[in-house]
């Protein structure tokens, strides 16, 4: 098990990384449009590779920032209830969440797919074929549902998720 453990905690990180990448996309295609602008040139499809890339981040994000804590958790009900019920609302939570993501990722591939065999593309002046950047949702999506069956088999069988907060409380002393 510890093989899969380390490509699954592999495959989050790579998303994550791949995801603020994107970010430096949108940050260097910002730029390159304001120097074509002040140039006199044209820059075709960079709002939309912006947009691509806004949404290939955050869709690229999901696992690793559910995996550190990042996504907005209510855990006020999970910390006042006992141990018991509070592994079987974990489950419950895990599992709706898993069946929801597989469920999005499911419809996303078929959207993909269809977009991809009509050839469909951009309607700005670069008219990229949208199954590239749409295709991306699909691996962001599945890496969600991966990464939420993930944490629920880790509470079905260890009794914890594996959900682990990187953030620093402002209230807390140095």
């Amino acid at each position: 098990m510890s093989a899969i453990r380390k490509i699954l905690d592999f495959l989050y990180t790579a998303a994550g990384i791949m995801a603020a990448l994107c970010l430096v996309s949108i940050l260097l295609l910002i730029v390159a449009q304001m120097v074509a602008r002040w140039t006199g040139e044209i820059f075709p499809g960079a709002p939309n590779y912006a947009g691509y890339a806004m949404a290939a981040a955050s869709f690229l994000a999901f696992a690793n920032a559910l995996n550190h804590g990042a996504h907005i958790r209510v855990s006020i009900l999970l910390n006042a209830v006992a141990p018991g019920p509070k592994r079987f609302l974990e489950v419950w939570c895990f599992a709706l969440g898993a069946a929801v993501a597989w469920y999005f990722t499911y419809y996303a591939y078929w959207f993909v797919y269809w977009s991809w065999k009509f050839n469909e593309v951009s309607q700005g002046q670069d008219a990229a074929a949208l199954w590239i950047p749409q295709s991306v949702m699909v691996i962001g999506g599945g890496l969600l549902a991966i990464a939420l069956t993930d944490n629920l088999f880790h509470v079905i069988f260890k009794g914890e998720h594996r959900i682990v907060r990187d953030t620093v409380d402002e209230n807390s002393e140095v």
